[in-house]
């Protein structure tokens, strides 16, 4: 249970607000190394993301290729951060964002475990969109910036989200002793990160709901 709730409180503590958006603090970016730190501080800087990452993780530890599952995730996102900057983006990103949440946390507390092709599908599919939104927030900048500054930004990104990925695959299996999808302790996560998916689900709604009816939200 200790060792449960150590992997547990990590989660948890990556909800924290940052006090900043961008690790260099809105400083102007131009250089390789500059777009790295970019790379690596965003995900860092967005729980939604976090926690969807946390959730492909461990999602993908019960596929039986813990390692493969989640780079379907990391090309797709990278691909839809490339589109957006570029000038494509897709539509609904927030809610298909909390969407994802509410999906693969919802895979994760069922206990049932994922085919490879099924899960690399599914995570590819909203990793277009979660690449997609870091192209729109930060992406678009780095751009401008450069070839060197992009390619940076997206391989921080890319590298640490997948390291975050497998660590929390590493952490259902070897701290949590979580080897079965049915495990309590992968289940829990799973609720976690589902719950935070429903919470944003429901705020993208009253949003549509008061914009509809002419309200503020």
């Amino acid at each position: 249970m200790k060792k449960y709730l150590i992997g547990l409180s990590a989660i948890a503590l990556s909800a924290t607000p940052a006090l900043a958006h961008h690790p260099l603090g809105g400083k102007p970016m131009e250089t390789f190394a500059h777009g790295v730190l970019s790379g690596v501080g965003h995900p860092l800087l967005g729980f939604d993301h976090l926690f969807f990452v946390i959730a492909v993780g461990i999602a993908a530890l019960y596929t039986g290729r813990a390692k493969l599952a989640p780079a379907a995730y990391i090309a797709a996102m990278v691909g839809g951060c490339l589109l957006m900057a570029s000038g494509t983006g897709l539509p609904m990103k927030e809610a298909v964002i909390a969407l994802s949440l509410l999906v693969v946390g919802g895979v994760v507390l069922s206990g049932r475990a994922l085919g490879l092709v099924p899960a690399m599908v599914l995570f590819a599919g909203f990793g277009l969109f979660h690449g997609s939104a870091f192209g729109d927030s930060i992406a678009t900048q780095e751009a401008a910036m450069g070839a060197p500054v992009l390619i940076g930004y997206l391989l921080g990104l890319g590298v640490l989200q997948y390291a975050i990925a497998v660590g929390a695959g590493w952490v259902a299996k070897s701290l949590w002793q979580a080897t079965e999808a049915t495990a309590i302790q992968a289940r829990l996560a799973g609720a976690v990160v589902a719950g935070v998916g429903l919470y944003l689900s429901m705020e993208n709604l009253e949003g549509v709901v008061l914009g509809a009816l002419g309200w503020a939200a």
